[in-house]
């Protein structure tokens, strides 16, 4: 067993941003930064049920696994799936804990959200669309549970439209790059049961309506901050055009890969736009 793999097992980075994206909804919602103590518990449980995520969807993935991702902490034997399994269960637990110190509708979302994750990975993730959705829609609840847990919605509803857009396409594009190992493992994934280039239009129209989105933060005043979005929007156009002209599990790959980069400047553009609604753009 390896010490590293507990970390690596999370994908941190991928939580960082979450738990980043939790406090950012709190900053849209209030129009200012929370409290010290409500944004770290914000970014804690929403870091740790990320995280717990990660981890339960790689004890459920791990023969498949084996074919797309054989370098990841189970299938390299790094460590033991009964080990990853008890160490979700305990990382699911610590943030509920920390939810019910936020207040009562906080801690019934990350309930909510928590089971979500773990119905997802054990039976959701093999059914075509369904999975993606509720993938798709954890992230767009992300930054709602930050609002949440300061008690007022605000704009955050805007980042959330966006969040869940994007990731419902990206979702899309990393089935097509998964398809070899979800049809050895005998998933129904969209491209699967509905195929590569008919799954690949699809992904992009979610990636076409996501650039459309981002547009309506224009209209209730976000700040000059904003500006990257432009970039973000660029990212997004271009992994559409690259997947639209060859629609292909490699391409696809890439594809969501400029999704995810485009996803972490996203994050930091309504950062920026909320801090800087007094300039506008």
């Amino acid at each position: 067993m390896e010490v590293k793999a507990f970390i690596e097992i999370l994908r941190p980075h991928n939580c960082f941003v979450a738990g980043l994206v939790g406090i950012l909804g709190s900053i849209v919602a209030l129009g200012h930064f929370p409290k010290i103590k409500t944004a770290v518990l914000i970014f804690a449980v929403v870091f740790l049920g990320c995280s717990a995520g990660n981890t339960i969807n790689d004890y459920f993935d791990y023969e498949i696994d084996k074919i797309n991702r054989p370098t990841r902490p189970l299938p390299r034997g790094a460590m033991s799936r009964k080990t990853a399994f008890w160490y979700a269960m305990l990382l699911f637990v610590v943030g509920l804990v920390l939810a019910y110190r936020l207040n009562i509708y906080a801690f019934i979302l990350a309930v909510a959200a928590y089971s979500v994750l773990l119905i997802y990975a054990w039976k959701l993730k093999p059914l075509p669309i369904i999975g993606n959705i509720m993938v798709a829609s954890l992230t767009g609840a992300t930054p709602l549970y930050g609002a949440i847990a300061v008690g007022k919605i605000g704009l955050a509803g805007y980042l959330a439209l966006c969040a869940f857009l994007v990731n419902l396409a990206r979702e899309i594009m990393k089935d097509i790059e998964d398809i070899e190992g979800d049809k050895a493992k005998g998933a129904k994934t969209l491209p699967i049961v509905w195929g590569i280039k008919k799954s690949a239009y699809l992904a992009s129209l979610f990636g076409i309506a996501t650039v459309v989105a981002s547009f309506l933060p224009l209209k209730v005043g976000i700040g000059i901050g904003y500006l990257p979005m432009i970039v973000v929007d660029g990212l997004i156009l271009a992994a559409v055009f690259e997947l639209l002209k060859n629609p292909m599990p490699k391409t696809a790959g890439k594809a969501q890969k400029k999704l995810k980069a485009a996803i972490y400047l996203a994050v930091f553009s309504f950062l920026l736009g909320s801090i800087t609604t007094g300039v506008r753009l």
